[in-house]
């Protein structure tokens, strides 16, 4: 097998990508950065859940510092979105560092995992709720600087796009990359078995911890971009568990601990979910939610392996259909 094509095939993606702003209106580019957002988040989360099998309902979090630190900077000290950036990911390393600390070393796993993780968002959203310096429970703004590349905003949503898809391929070349090094093969180790993983010397506590601060830094950047394009942070609107919820539900749906995955359950959710928050946002709030939950319980009845595992497991299925004839007739000539 060629080791080189998964990344052509990630970079010619990105290249046919490119072409898009050219041809949709404004309102589809708009959904279409949408896509962008959630892909690079999904995939962030998809480290920590997918390949490490610790289902996080609380990814948010880190979301949240990354749109927080740079919205604070910017307002507060008028210092670039660049510089936020950096503070983020410092920030969401430490916490995601201390949170897998705590929790892993108490061998929290499963339900726990995910209820602790869901109780750190609902305190994030309450303690930053009372914070006056944070905006409060309105949440913060961040001035409008015209195009401005040192301030991450542009005048359309051409350069929003482009740096959404350059994070995008950022993100699925560096899991790609990853896949094939020792720490990936050890978080997959983890997932499968835990008990024999550490038979074989894995560091389990370790390994988890490091998924966890690499996730959870890759999440903060995604709240940078997230700031940056909405120019507008509160906290529901990251802290919320509707938020982290939508991060997993797109890893999910398209297929666990695989690169393309969660790129394939945005690329088909996100669309849906505005198509539904647009037609029925008015007579019935949270249409959106709805839907994502009942494509939530569908997806783990039918499809536990998601779009691409449903995919992948045909494909082989018609491979060996294709292969049966092919052995019967040498079988024969044998004979």
């Amino acid at each position: 097998m060629n080791t080189k094509m998964p990344y052509v095939r990630i970079l010619v993606f990105g290249g046919l990508m490119c072409l898009l702003p050219l041809v949709l209106t404004t309102y589809y580019l708009h959904i279409a950065i949408l896509v962008l957002i959630w892909a690079f988040l999904a995939c962030a989360w998809n480290i920590l859940g997918g390949y490490g099998g610790q289902h996080s309902f609380g990814h948010g979090l880190y979301m949240g510092i990354g749109a927080y630190a740079v919205a604070y900077l910017v307002n507060r000290f008028g210092l670039t979105p660049w510089v936020g950036l950096l503070v983020a990911i410092v920030l969401s390393a430490a916490a995601a560092a201390f949170i897998g600390w705590v929790v892993f070393r108490l061998s929290l796993k499963g339900g726990y995992f995910a209820l602790v993780m869901i109780a750190l968002t609902e305190a994030a959203v309450y303690i930053v709720s009372n914070i006056n310096a944070l905006g409060g429970a309105g949440g913060l703004e961040i001035e409008y600087r015209g195009n401005s590349v040192a301030f991450l905003q542009f005048a359309g949503k051409g350069g929003y796009f482009y740096i959404g898809l350059i994070l995008l391929v950022f993100i699925l070349l560096l899991t790609q990359w990853y896949k094939r090094k020792r720490f990936f093969y050890q978080l997959i180790a983890v997932r499968d078995n835990e008990d024999a993983a550490e038979a074989l010397g894995v560091d389990t506590v370790k390994t988890k911890i490091k998924a966890n601060v690499m996730s959870g830094v890759l999440c903060a950047v995604g709240g940078v971009f997230y700031i940056q394009y909405y120019l507008y942070v509160s906290p529901r609107s990251v802290f919320g568990e509707s938020v982290s919820v939508q991060i997993l539900l797109f890893a999910i749906f398209g297929g666990l601990g695989t690169v393309w995955g969660p790129v394939v359950g945005a690329c088909l959710l996100v669309p849906l979910g505005e198509i539904a928050r647009a037609e029925l946002g008015n007579t019935f709030q949270g249409a959106h939610l709805l839907l994502y939950g009942a494509v939530m319980v569908l997806t783990m009845l039918f499809m536990p392996n998601g779009i691409v595992g449903a995919a992948d497991r045909l494909r082989k299925r018609w491979q060996g259909r294709s292969a049966t004839p092919v052995a019967d007739s040498q079988g024969g000539e044998a004979a």
